[in-house]
């Protein structure tokens, strides 16, 4: 049986569900257009071994039923390497695996295949010394990272949704560059596992697709949480705070990317719910704090991911980022006191508010190069200045995401806000982007060609 239905996790499982097509025929695709248009994008490291053997032997009746799913490099698939973009690591298959990938298998998705992360997540581009990840928008520039190559996958349509995680906003930068819809969810929502401490609780798992509908059916997968997958626009005015100001100093907003954020607003607005502008200081104190108390977890994070691997083999700004961050360990920098301090920031921003809206990133990604050979103070200037936005909520353990507002007029690739909500109000979030959505249709995947 071929197949040529609609290219997203809900049509797909219906189809499969109905008898329209086979799981098999599906992945057959999704392996097709894999072998077509990844070449030159290195959106994949690896695919499974005989992923359309699985697809023949899953059960049809899953609400992911057939679904073609990548996987970042960062949680164990059985019988895969889990490498997380490093030579450094073990090539050793992984025994079994992460609970979240056994979660999609059993509603009856298939995993494909294993996509690109700059080594240890660390970076906000996706390159290693193997491959350069590139935009599907516009191949001189990354996707961003460090989701980078699920990003790319979903967007060049190879796969129709994503495993992807987010410890300095990974999942939303990444999305926001290529023009698809991510999640982070809020602390504790899916099981994280991620590294030694999940950078010291920031990371999450989390869906990327190209619909709010499919992120929001493979979140409730991915949470166990059903309820999630039905997505209704909201049942009240709610109150909108607005805030384009970046949340480090001396960082300039591309008046492009910023419009992402007014534009949806404006829209939001014309629905009749309330839209309040709200604007901290890169100065004030929480602002600060936040800043100083992720980059801390950050650095932290990756010296303690990094040292059951041998340094040598590290990249130079990886072992530069890892020995800042063994310098922290056991200081008052990992302390509660300034993540208290950001979280009495967070809900100054809220309060009296259902949930905020920024821009996604303040400006267009970097060039697709080799970062990995640059210095790590470049690499760290590059990412500040282009996604800034993020990770305060990965320290707050909010839920957040980005959906494409736009096509930036210089750059060529999406522009996007970011929804920000309290913990608990992933299905908020999903119901406001669903009305983005139909009010701003926009192009699921990027121009082939």
């Amino acid at each position: 049986m071929t197949w040529s239905g609609q290219w997203t996790a809900e049509a797909i499982a219906s189809d499969v569900r109905d008898g329209r097509t086979t799981p098999d025929a599906v992945v057959t695709e999704a392996l097709d257009r894999i072998r077509e248009r990844d070449p030159g994008l290195n959106a994949f490291v690896a695919l499974l071994p005989d992923p359309v053997a699985e697809a023949r032997a899953t059960r049809s009746t899953g609400v992911l039923a057939g679904v073609p799913v990548a996987i970042k490099d960062t949680v164990p698939v059985a019988g895969m390497p889990m490498r997380v973009g490093s030579l450094a690591t073990s090539h050793a298959p992984q025994p079994k695996d992460h609970p979240i990938v056994a979660r999609l298998r059993a509603a009856g998705a298939i995993p494909v295949g294993i996509t690109a992360v700059p080594e240890l997540c660390t970076f906000g581009t996706t390159d290693t010394a193997t491959a350069i990840t590139r935009n599907p928008w516009n191949r001189e520039l990354s996707p961003g990272g460090s989701s980078g190559g699920s990003a790319a996958a979903v967007a060049a349509g190879m796969v129709p949704v994503a495993h992807a995680a987010d410890g300095m906003g990974s999942i939303r930068i990444p999305a926001a560059a290529t023009g698809i819809v991510g999640l982070k969810p809020g602390l504790g929502v899916i099981p994280a596992e991620l590294g030694v401490n999940d950078w010291f609780g920031m990371s999450e798992n989390g869906p990327m697709g190209t619909t709010v509908e499919d992120v929001a059916l493979l979140l409730s997968v991915m949470a166990e949480r059903p309820e999630l997958a039905e997505v209704t626009e909201p049942h009240r005015s709610l109150s909108v705070a607005v805030s384009l100001t970046p949340p480090a100093t001396g960082v300039e907003l591309d008046v492009d990317m910023g419009r992402a954020a007014t534009r949806a607003a404006s829209m939001l607005a014309s629905q009749g719910h309330r839209v309040t502008r709200t604007e901290p200081g890169a100065s004030d104190i929480g602002v600060t704090a936040a800043a100083l108390a992720a980059m801390s977890r950050w650095f932290a994070g990756t010296a303690l991911d990094a040292a059951s691997v041998p340094r040598a083999r590290l990249e130079p700004r990886t072992r530069i980022h890892a020995a800042i961050g063994r310098a922290l360990l056991g200081t008052k920098a990992l302390s509660e006191g300034p993540r208290r301090l950001w979280l009495a920031t967070a809900e100054s921003l809220l309060a009296g508010h259902d949930l905020l809206i920024t821009p996604a990133l303040a400006a267009p990604p970097p060039r697709a190069l080799a970062w990995h050979e640059r210095s790590w103070a470049a690499n760290l200037v590059s990412n500040i200045r282009f996604a800034p936005y993020a990770a305060p909520w990965n320290l707050a353990g909010f839920p957040a995401m980005v959906v494409p507002m736009g096509v930036h007029p210089r750059a060529g690739i999406p522009i996007a806000a970011q929804l920000v909500g309290r913990p608990g109000d992933e299905a908020l979030l999903l119901s406001v982007a669903a009305v983005l959505q139909s009010l701003n249709p926009w192009e699921r995947t990027a121009p082939i060609g």
